[in-house]
């Protein structure tokens, strides 16, 4: 993700504590904690998708999907 959009739910996090968001800024902040979370899900998998586990004779298994 951006560095720009993490920036801007940051400050809608903490406008939020404050209590001046608008219902415009909730929508933004939702529809870019969505966006986040998916991406943080598929940067996941990803990483689970290359992940290997080695025995102690040296074998390489690939993590399988429960």
């Amino acid at each position: 993700m951006e560095k720009e959009k993490i920036e801007r739910i940051n400050l809608l996090a903490k406008k939020q504590k404050e209590g001046t968001l608008t219902s415009e800024e909730k929508e933004e902040q939702a529809r870019l904690r969505k966006e986040y979370i998916e991406e943080y899900k598929n940067s996941l998998k990803v990483q689970l998708d290359n992940t290997y586990i080695v025995d102690e004779f040296g074998n390489k298994t690939k993590l399988k999907k429960k």
